[in-house]
């Protein structure tokens, strides 16, 4: 009977040890359970990261070529409006001159400041309509504009009647090379009036175009002398202009209600002057009798030729413009010049000019002295 109690004693440590023991496992099974939970979960995490750089830099990829292809269209498409506007520029200037050519060779037509005067009155047209509908800006003729603008437009009208004048009476091919002469005259004005010294590059090469009208006047095969006497005169008159011009500027700026003077409200302004002055020279050259004779004017064709030689003159400002804001005034010189030559060889083919050897040569080298001259002023600007 002493044995029992001892054995039920022992029994019951027995018991509360495994109890313990029991605790301690599922202690030690629960911390196994959330630490192999918190392996999963970072486990999940980990590739939910690297899933998600990778897609981050496959976006930056995308992103890059995207901004690539971006970057590439822009070239392009900047790349194609300079050459279309260099394109339109170029044919809007040689059509220009091939028509009115065209007006007074062929047709012979023997009044000058009349077809100036249509052409100009078209433009006006043209130009109040664009500005009135609100696609271009122009400033509001006033009277203070008109007085500073009257002496440059009396020598922009002189510039158009002579270069008319002269180009019935000599062929493209001379004119483009005498123009030259422009240039000479212009720089010397330079120095005289805004003390402006050239470098010995840019004199060379207008010894060089001296050289040139000389030689091509001496074998010109279809020299006239009332032309060349007509071309020198219109040779004096664009300097004068362009000198002119630069004085006057400042002060009709200065008088418009905006404080500027774009382009299209200069091609408005000098046409609109351009009307009265014309119509008082029609009368003045007695023009006006060979108008009611002439045949040419019952002629739709002729009609028609002189309306578009007078949408290319207003073509030739807006895409001058178009092609200045594309590329720059360095590339607009340059091409402006290199523009003479097809010009040239086109006219000879068109009209038939006789010619030789010697005339070819020296129009020739009047075009590159012209290409030279160019390249001389855009070095001594940088």
């Amino acid at each position: 009977m002493e044995s029992y109690p001892n054995q039920i004693k022992l029994s019951l440590a027995d018991i509360w040890s495994i109890f313990e023991n029991i605790i301690e496992d599922t202690r030690l099974a629960k911390v196994r359970k959330e630490a192999s939970h918190f392996r999963v979960k970072l486990m999940i995490f980990a590739m939910k990261s690297h899933e998600n750089e990778e897609i981050d830099l496959e976006g930056g990829k995308l992103d890059k070529e995207r901004d690539k292809t971006a970057r590439s269209n822009r070239v392009i498409k900047i790349q194609n409006q300079a050459l279309l506007s260099g394109l339109a520029y170029c044919i809007s200037s040689c059509s220009m001159i091939l028509v009115n050519k065209f007006v007074l060779s062929s047709y012979d037509f023997n009044a000058g400041i009349s077809l100036m005067l249509y052409q100009n009155l078209i433009s006006v047209i043209i130009v109040s309509v664009l500005s009135f509908l609100g696609i271009i800006s122009t400033e509001p003729l006033t009277w203070r504009l008109i007085k500073v603008w009257l002496p440059v437009n009396v020598i922009f009208v002189g510039m158009l009647i002579t270069s008319l004048f002269s180009l019935k009476y000599i062929n493209i091919a001379m004119v483009t090379v005498l123009k030259n002469v422009t240039n000479v005259i212009t720089a010397l004005g330079e120095m005289y009036l805004f003390s402006k010294h050239h470098d010995s590059r840019v004199w060379a090469a207008l010894f060089l175009m001296i050289i040139s009208a000389i030689s091509g006047g001496i074998t010109d095969m279809s020299f006239h002398a009332v032309g060349y006497a007509w071309q020198f005169i219109n040779c004096f008159l664009t300097a004068s202009y362009s000198l002119t011009l630069r004085r006057v500027m400042d002060t009709a700026k200065q008088v418009t209600r905006s404080g500027n003077l774009n382009e299209f409200s200069m091609v408005l302004l000098n046409n609109t002057l351009s009307l009265p002055l014309g119509i008082i020279l029609i009368y003045v050259f007695n023009e006006v009798e060979y108008l009611s004779k002439t045949p040419l004017l019952r002629l739709p064709v002729f009609w028609l030729v002189m309306t578009l030689s007078g949408f290319l003159g207003l073509a030739i400002s807006f895409t001058s413009m178009w092609f200045l804001h594309q590329t720059g005034a360095t590339t607009y010189s340059l091409v402006g010049s290199l523009n003479k030559i097809p010009l040239s060889i086109a006219s000879i083919l068109l009209f038939k000019v006789p010619t030789n050897l010697e005339n070819s040569a020296s129009i020739f080298f009047g075009l590159l002295a012209g290409v030279f001259f160019e390249k001389a002023k855009m070095q001594e600007r940088s």
